[in-house]
């Protein structure tokens, strides 16, 4: 991904920023939701009132953005996530853009407040009404090494470090079935014993 600030009033040249996993806006120290216009290839396509939005990598899609409710993406699917933070609406849910388009990001008009920016957590800047953010997907790829596989290796990081779709197993009916029965009997017997013992 790569971030151009165009900045109106002081005509500042565009800054270039290479992230790995997401660039988040937010809110920032400021009591007032966020008003935040989302551009895609120059089409507005919403407008964004909440705490903030992050632009994730499928990298990123395991980080912040699976936090805030985003859906995992492999990393060899070419996608852009774009997630709410705590979005002021039931209905705003994440979205998986082509990784080909461009988004431009833009503080409504009608803003209470500024915005901030921040590139992997770091390099934090002010985004105010004028500047503009756009995100691109990067010509220059991120070589990995793999211990097994892309597959293998990506299910077995999510199941260690997210412990993903862990859980306790259930058990066969047939088992649950002679548990139950087991249960009932020994409950069954020990009332019995203890009616003995009380005559």
């Amino acid at each position: 991904m790569r971030k151009n600030e165009e900045t109106s009033k002081d005509c500042k040249p565009p800054t270039n920023i290479l992230v790995l996993n997401e660039v988040v806006i937010d809110r920032g120290p400021s009591p007032y939701l966020s008003n935040i216009d989302l551009y895609l290839d120059g089409k507005l396509i919403t407008s964004v009132q909440g705490d903030g939005l992050i632009v994730s990598t499928p990298t990123g899609s395991t980080a912040y953005a699976v936090a805030a409710g985003a859906s995992m993406i492999h990393p060899s699917v070419p996608a852009i996530m774009v997630t709410p933070i705590c979005p002021h609406s039931l209905s705003f849910r994440p979205i998986v853009v082509p990784a080909g388009v461009e988004l431009k990001i833009m503080l409504s008009e009608d803003a209470r407040n500024t915005s901030w920016v921040s590139f992997d957590g770091r390099n934090q800047q002010e985004l105010r009404v004028g500047d503009s953010l756009r995100v691109t997907t990067s010509i220059y790829p991120v070589p990995s090494i793999c211990a097994q596989d892309q597959i293998a290796d990506w299910f077995d990081s999510l199941g260690e470090c997210l412990h993903w779709n862990v859980r306790k197993r259930q058990k066969h009916l047939d088992e649950l079935s002679d548990l139950t029965h087991s249960s009932s009997n020994d409950t069954l017997d020990s009332l019995e014993h203890t009616d003995q013992i009380d005559s």
